[in-house]
């Protein structure tokens, strides 16, 4: 029970990355505020939790509606601890030559204008407590080039640099600041991309698993949760400003496989025997 009688908040929390931390989080003994523009998904799964869980309506372009979210999860269960953003798109795609500008503004809309009002009114309801977890989703596209497409790319790379910053500020309040950033995992969202079909969870997990350089094995949804669940929690007590990865090893190049040992090895002890620099 690492949440008990802790309270969130979670964007996007109807379907994928946000719908796994919400089960993950009530296993816990957390209550949570589901949030997404998804209503009636929203409202029936909010429902299968009893009074462990409400829903309330929100896009996240929308800073009123952002605000209000975090004062209904106040006035529904007295307090708020934790708030993870979940929600997102993939956005613009295409080179850049020919990125529409329409495109490119609404991808930013969603994925970083969205965290901006997230990480502002979280902050807003846990100053005067002088405690919180703030947890936003970057992505490996966030941290290394050709991961994503330029608008995803772009966003991803800023809430980093966002989640650093906002961190030093609300340090010396307590609150914690923090972010994931995943790889594909086997979502709706990804699901539509790889198969066309945002049902297709299964045909999503087998073409991760062929691109997985961790034995094959796919990403799931339930990774990220429980990366969310230990920002969430106090085992990460110590830790802000932090961007964990969720990603089988891609941003550290296991994509490219292990080293070759047996033909370097040789090489580098003739260079220590000549006194070289090896």
């Amino acid at each position: 029970m690492r949440l008990e009688n802790k309270t969130a908040l979670i964007t996007g929390g109807a379907s994928g990355i946000g719908a796994a931390a919400t089960r993950r989080f009530i296993d816990e003994g957390c209550r949570v505020l589901i949030c997404d523009i998804q209503a009636d998904a929203g409202t029936e799964f909010a429902r299968s939790f009893g009074d462990k869980a409400a829903f309330m309506a929100c896009d996240v372009t929308r800073e009123q509606d952002v605000a209000a979210a975090m004062d209904a999860a106040v006035e529904r269960f007295g307090q708020l601890d934790i708030v993870f953003h979940s929600a997102g798109i993939v956005g613009s795609v295409g080179p850049i030559a020919t990125t529409p500008s329409a495109e490119w503004l609404f991808t930013i809309d969603v994925l970083l204008n969205g965290t901006f009002y997230t990480m502002k009114h979280a902050a807003r309801v846990m100053l005067p407590n002088k405690s919180g977890s703030i947890i936003s989703m970057a992505s490996t596209a966030g941290l290394q080039g050709g991961l994503g497409p330029h608008a995803y790319a772009a966003a991803k790379h800023a809430v980093v640099g966002l989640t650093k910053n906002v961190a030093t500020e609300l340090c010396n309040s307590g609150i914690r600041v923090n972010a994931i950033a995943a790889a594909s995992v086997a979502t709706p969202m990804v699901a539509s991309v790889l198969t066309g079909d945002p049902n297709n969870i299964e045909g999503a997990k087998a073409k991760l698993a062929e691109a997985s350089p961790l034995a094959g094995r796919p990403g799931l949804a339930l990774d990220v949760a429980n990366a969310a669940l230990w920002l969430a929690s106090d085992e990460s007590g110590y830790t802000t400003g932090h961007t964990l990865t969720t990603d089988a090893g891609i941003t550290i190049g296991a994509v490219a496989g292990a080293p070759n040992f047996a033909e370097y090895t040789p090489i580098i002890r003739e260079a220590g025997k000549s006194g070289l620099d090896a």
